[in-house]
């Protein structure tokens, strides 16, 4: 009984431990993110100045979109800290979602790639609204 209550109290040590290794790996992984963040803030910048009439309009909504993506892994990470260690699915849904929307903007040459990727869209939709319905909802 006493070795079997020691082995709990290590296996909580090593747990509390393994949560703290991530959150200092989380928060050196947000100070990269925000480098990257702001990094395409400053590529927004200059597409903006750069006033091309050409090109410059899908450079912009692509960087629009990576722009995004930095910021949502952002609050997901944020959002994890909120809620007690527990990334919720949906941010996972919304990056999903962000990424292949990106995807559909930089590749959209084949049609049939593009109603795959809005049908994959569409699923996540799906899977959005259930995630977001009573019937998963965490009670905390």
């Amino acid at each position: 009984m006493k070795r079997r209550f020691s082995e709990q109290i290590k296996a909580r040590a090593l747990a509390k431990n393994m949560k703290r290794l991530l959150a200092l790996m989380l928060c050196i992984l947000v100070v990269i993110l925000l480098a990257f963040l702001l990094r395409e803030t400053w590529i927004l910048v200059l597409i903006l100045l750069k006033n091309d009439h050409g090109h410059g309009g899908y450079e912009m909504i692509e960087g629009i979109v990576i722009w995004f993506l930095y910021f949502e892994f952002i609050a997901l990470i944020a959002k994890y800290f909120e809620s007690k260690f527990h990334f919720p699915l949906r941010y996972f849904i919304y990056i999903g979602i962000t990424a292949i929307v990106r995807l559909i903007i930089v590749d959209h040459e084949k049609p049939q790639s593009t109603l795959i990727y809005s049908f994959a869209i569409l699923v996540l939709l799906v899977s959005l609204y259930i995630a977001n319905s009573h019937l998963l909802k965490r009670q905390y």
